[in-house]
Parts: structure tokens; sequence; C-alpha cells
């Protein structure tokens, strides 16, 4: 996903699903801790996450446990980027997706990588308006742009 992505001064990132916070930390080390936030479900994550951010010279970054956007309230994000469980059923994706429309700024963009193209692409598109999947690797990133404040119109 990373290679799809490119980071600006100016931007506010969201690293959804964190993990053990790789995508967060890079993020950080390019535009600078006070503007990149990480969440997980997971409180063992999160605490391997802020570790991992402390060993990478990034301490104290943001890093805070949250089902999704259930616990976190933060707004007006240019980039939100996850890696969601898309080996399940897709209520996970759905969540993050139209929760994550809100929680955009106007231009920004929602990115995914999975390996279910199809799927991404449909759902971004319907709720965006458009979406665009690149290959990398054996893996899909699909993204997405918020052109207006509210979701999509089905024609």
């Amino acid at each position: 996903m990373l290679k799809c992505v490119s980071f600006e001064t100016e931007d506010k990132v969201l690293d959804l699903g964190c993990g053990c916070g790789v995508v967060g930390i890079y993020a950080a080390k390019q535009i600078g801790v006070d503007r990149v936030f990480l969440t997980d479900r997971d409180p063992v994550a999160v605490e391997v996450a802020a570790g991992n951010a402390n060993a990478n010279g990034v301490a104290g970054l943001s890093v805070c446990v949250s089902d999704g956007f259930r616990e976190f309230f933060e707004t007006g994000f240019t980039k939100i980027l996850c890696n969601p469980p898309y080996h399940t059923d897709f209520s996970v994706a759905k969540h993050f997706i139209m929760k994550g429309f809100n929680r955009l700024q106007i231009g920004g963009e929602l990115f995914f990588v999975t390996k279910r193209e199809k799927w991404y692409r449909n759902k971004l598109a319907a709720v965006f308006g458009g979406a665009r999947a690149i290959q990398v690797d054996g893996y899909v990133v699909t993204s997405a742009i918020k052109k207006s404040e509210s979701y999509a119109r089905k024609r």
C-alpha cells in the first residue's frame, strides 16, 4: 500500500487497524508525529505499535484502542490507510468505508490493501462515486477520494 501513497507535510493521516504500526510509523517519519493517528481494536496491537513507534524515533505518536471508529472521534483526515481482515465477512470493511468517508475532509483519500479487488472497488465506488485499483505484489490497493459531503447517489 505504501508504494501507492505519498505523504505531504499538510496531511493528516489515520492508520486504521494499525496492527504493529508499520504504516503509521512510516507516515509519522515522513510528516511528523502530530499529524498521524493509529487505532486498533486489539489492546496488545496498540501496545506493540506504541513500542515500535518509540523504537523507531517517533515517540509520542497517537495510538489508541478503538473498534474501527467506535471509540475514536478525530476527524478531518486527508488520508486513511487500512489493511482490513478481508477473508472474513465484509462488516468490518463496510464500517471502515462508511465511517471513514465521514472522517475524511473533501479531497481526502481512503486506501485499502486486500486481495479482493471487485468487492472493495464496487463498495468504494458506491459510497465515494468512484474508485481505483492498482495491483501491487499480489495484492490490490483500492482507493477513493471524497468529493462531496454526502455519499454518492445511485443513478
